[in-house]
């Protein structure tokens, strides 16, 4: 502006006129300047103070490089003058240049035209305390942030947890805000070796190291700080750009930091690029840049809509519309160590029951549980292995949850009891809108809920109406009222004494609402429209609930992302209470913690191969999550699907924590039997690989409710030292010692994929490979998916029948894999596979395997479970060469050496032995005693 004044002047006083008007204009630049830049700093002068230093202004702008420029004005539209005024800087740059329709297409926001200064101060530090176990302080605003409300006084609480965990809380000092009531399951451990170096300076920076290394896992200056009513923001450093985690999306697993916008807010659309989806999740995991395989995690416990947004420095900046900002930090050291102290904190996966690792079959649209019937019995008749049958919503009544419908599924409770006596199970839908416009006393989900009045409320106090499934309208019980849960339970028990279901699929629970907000709309305030809208430029209320509808003790605003979490909850304590056996819960929408309580299936993805690659890292970043039993619908929801994808997805899928094939009502029928005699091939080949492999899976289940450990990993987690996985999405493993490579597109055989330094053998044929680290072209016939096991590891294995109930009944092999040092080792959790509490009553068989050299070795860690484990054959891959003899317990046996493989008879012993086993290769070693 004084610049268009100075051009101005010049041209109306020009050299040629007289001296007097020169200085006169003179005199009128230097007065209005004057009084410009006095105004100027009475307004903005306190931000722009230097801590340490007499930089000027300029300096303080220019010296700050494009990626590490902090966003100043992250609500849009940006003006300047508004910059200006919260004391930042403002230099045009590409956000200027994104619009609306730009930000529904890609998360991409460019690098802020205003961001703060150096020595920014708008809020400052003091009253900083100290003792072994926190540390705290009290920040003080001194600027306007430029969002309605500022808190001005913020309590900063570090907590020390244990060696590898703390907790940094920021929260209103003087007033009470919203913190989500989840339950949290760690212990302050007060004599600590930790791991982690804590600095809090007196300028408000606040750094976290590993004490090890010196490496910054999580940097903030909190002078930067924004804590407003309806606006926070923390802008933290990472250390390093490769970061794992941040919500649901249908992407890959290594995140973007191009300035790119992750928004965690649960929503129920259909599964597209750069949209927030059904889960919930503010955790991430990175690598550290050092490549010695250190990890760090971070969780921010905050329910809220917001949104993470990272930038090259590498740093993430956390957005969220309410709460408190309640951060913890968890150093590992290693991925796996990471996942299992955040899971320490949020809670342990449940504990699967043994039948849902078996195959499930679903569509929506069998219309009459004779259809079902039928379609479940072509697949056995073809052989199919076949544990669950599934019906989606078109089995209810009218769409009602709790029901179904007399006429066309009049046979479903005894089709169900004929599944129970073929070692099968059942699992139904369940939603939670209720249909408020039956007769009264004729539907019990409305009528008891309304007499206890435990309805989502509407800003009036009225029951907030909707439209789902149902005919007419919806209503939704209140799972934040203490008296919903028995309410539930009592609708689980009474629909349970009709039809004896045995898992519960929760559906439409983000929750979904077809009309955006209620049948009548939602007020125009603050609430719906905050002045910082995360995600795509829609109202919060697009496609749910309004967000000023009334909670039990809040509002929709901060209770949406925990309706499926409560749901979940609520419902596994009923089926537990109800059928006294584990819980089986498979849930669309998710939250933080959740996996205590439900699996999850990533929704209504499409029959195309872009989906089908975006199955692995949904998986593989679920895990992550603490939530293992996860997968997607085999062959597509949405759409056609055709033969050659479908026979590629059924391979795949075989390998899913949860599969199942389910599609849509209005596509061809999927199931395999239905399909091609290569759908139906790689359908049972795949799947009898599966079956055969569960003992070493449910042992991984049993790691991971016990431990917290992952069942299907990245290869990142087993090889962190190796750059060359870091981002690798077309690959996965089951634990540490099963590669999982399929092909994954269209009119090919071949794929290439990579194996990290380790002794690798072909599953199937014990074909050993050594690799340094390299990447292998392989052929893949069209039924198949290449499966590999790793040196160094003793799998369990059982043979398979077509259920796991048959299984459980058939005899067990072991499969040994030598590493380099002709070394292995592993081990089978064994109990009955649907009782509660199993392990923590001692009810179960643990058995420890290990190999050296020549010799095998069983040990039996625990004999709670009385039942028969017995043994069929053990196969040995990577020895020199064939044996002499093979003695078992000192007793010579019989074996074959298969080249290169070596097959020990074991039919006549059980697990529950324990076993010596040595191999001999000449006459003379076969007379010598052995030691192991």
């Amino acid at each position: 502006m004084i610049r268009e004044n100075y051009m101005s002047i010049s041209e109306e006083y020009p050299s040629s006129s007289s001296k007097k008007k020169f200085w006169y204009a003179c005199a009128v630049i230097i007065v209005g300047f004057g009084i410009g830049t006095l105004l100027f700093w009475l307004i903005n002068g306190e931000s722009f103070k230097s801590r340490d230093t007499g930089d000027d202004i300029p300096d303080k702008c220019s010296s700050v490089p494009d990626l590490e420029k902090i966003d100043c004005h992250p609500d849009r539209p940006i003006k300047e003058s508004q910059c200006l005024n919260r004391g930042c800087c403002f230099v045009p740059a590409s956000d200027l240049n994104i619009r609306d329709s730009d930000l529904i297409q890609s998360p991409y926001l460019g690098i802020p035209s205003c961001f703060y200064p150096k020595n920014y101060k708008g809020y400052e530090i003091g009253n900083i305390t100290k003792d072994a176990d926190h540390v705290e302080a009290i920040l003080t605003r001194k600027i306007s942030s430029g969002f309605q409300n500022d808190v001005k006084r913020v309590h900063l609480d570090i907590t020390f947890i244990d060696d590898a965990s703390l907790r940094i809380k920021l929260k209103d000092a003087d007033s009470d805000r919203y913190e989500p009531d989840v339950p949290l399951h760690y212990k302050i451990i007060s004599q600590r070796n930790e791991q982690y170096i804590v600095k809090l300076e007196d300028n408000g920076l606040l750094t976290v190291s590993r004490n090890a290394t010196g490496a910054v896992v999580f940097k903030t200056d909190l002078s930067q700080l924004v804590f407003s009513d309806q606006f926070l923001h923390l802008s933290s450093r990472t250390a390093s750009p490769y970061l794992y985690g941040l919500g649901e999306q249908k992407e890959g697993l290594l995140r973007s930091f191009n300035w790119t916008r992750y928004t965690i807010f649960n929503q129920g659309d259909l599964p597209v690029p750069y949209r927030n989806l059904y889960g919930s999740h503010p955790f991430y995991l990175v690598l550290e840049n050092d490549y010695d395989g250190n990890a760090n995690g971070v969780f921010l416990l905050n329910s809220n809509a917001m949104d993470a947004v990272l930038q090259p420095a590498p740093a993430i900046n956390w957005r969220t519309i309410g709460g408190i900002l309640d951060f913890f930090i968890m150093l590992g050291p290693t991925p796996a160590d990471v996942v299992k102290q955040y899971t320490g904190i949020m809670g342990r996966p449940f504990m699967i029951p043994y039948w849902s690792l078996g195959f499930h079959l679903c569509r929506y649209g069998y219309n009459s549980s004779e259809k079902t019937s039928e379609t479940l019995q072509r697949n056995l008749d073809k052989g199919v292995p076949v544990d669950v049958q599934w019906n989606d919503i078109d089995f209810m009544n009218r769409r009602l949850t709790f029901t179904y419908d007399p006429i066309n599924f009049k046979g479903l409770p005894e089709f169900v009891k004929s599944l129970h006596e073929k070692g099968m199970h059942y699992v139904g839908m369940f939603s939670p809108g209720v249909s408020n416009t039956e007769e009264p006393h004729t539907y019990a989900p409305y009528d008891d809920a309304a007499k206890l009045d435990l309805f989502l409320k509407d800003v009036n106090g009225s029951d907030l109406e909707a439209k789902v499934w149902n005919v007419n309208s919806t209503v939704f019980p209140d799972f934040s009222n203490p008296n919903t849960s028995s309410y539930w339970a009592k609708q689980f028990t009474d629909f349970h004494s009709k039809l004896q279901f045995d898992g519960a699929w929760l559906d439409m629970n983000e929750p979904l609402n077809f009309k955006n907000g209620s049948l009548y709309g939602c007020p125009d305030n603050e609430i719906e429209n905050p002045q910082y809208l995360p995600g795509r430029p829609y109202p919060l209320r697009t496609l749910t609930a309004c967000m000023t509808a009334k909670h039990h003790s809040t509002i929709h605003y901060n209770e949406h992302n925990l309706v499926a979490f409560r749901e979940a909850h609520a419902t596994f304590d009923a089926l537990k209470d109800i059928r006294k056996k584990r819980p089986f819960i498979i849930s669309r929408a998710t939250f933080a913690g959740q996996g205590v309580h439900s699996g999850h299936w990533s929704g209504d993805i499409t029959s195309d191969w872009e989906d089908m690659r975006y199955t692995i890292p949904a998986m593989l970043l679920f895990n992550m999550y603490g939530i293992p039993m996860v997968g997607s619908d085999i062959c597509g929801f949405r759409l056609n699907t055709t033969d050659d994808l479908c026979t590629r997805w059924q391979a795949l899928g075989a390998f899913y924590p949860f599969s199942r094939n389910h599609n849509d009502f209005d596509t061809i029928e999927q199931d395999p039997a239905a399909m091609s005699e290569n759908v139906l091939k790689a359908t049972k080949d795949n799947l009898n690989t599966r079956y055969y492999m569960l003992p070493y899976f449910y042992t991984l289940f049993h790691l991971s409710h016990v431990f917290g450990e992952t069942t299907v990993r990245p290869l990142f987690f087993e090889f962190p030292n190796d750059k060359n996985v870091y981002n690798i999405n077309d690959q996965f493993l089951w634990g540490p010692a099963v590669l999982i490579m399929p092909v994954l597109y269209n009119d090919t055989n071949e794929i290439s994929p990579y194996y990290p330094k380790s002794v690798w053998y072909d599953f199937y044929s014990g074909e050993k490979f050594i690799s340094s680290g390299e990447h292998t072209t392989i052929q893949v016939e069209l039924t198949d998916i290449k499966v590999a096991v790793r040196g160094g590891y003793i799998l369990p294995l059982q043979i398979p029948g077509n259920t796991t109930t048959e299984s459980r009944k058939n005899a067990f092999d072991l499969l040994v894999a030598f590493n380099e040092n002709q070394e292995a080792t592993g081990a089978l959790y064994w109990d009955d596979g649907d009782s509660l509490d199993t392990y923590e009553n001692g009810i179960y068989n643990e058995i420890s395997f290990t190999a050296k050299n020549n010799c095998f070795n069983s040990t039996i860690i625990k004999n709670g479970y009385d039942t028969a484990m017995n043994l069929n054959e053990i196969k040995v891959y990577g020895i020199p060469e064939g044996p002499w003899n093979v003695t078992i317990n000192g007793d010579l046996g019989s074996f074959e050496y298969r080249k290169p493989n070596l097959i020990i008879s074991v039919h006549n012993y059980t697990l529950l032995e324990e076993l010596n086993i040595v191999w001999n290769y000449n006459q003379q070693e076969s007379n010598r005693s052995v030691e192991f």
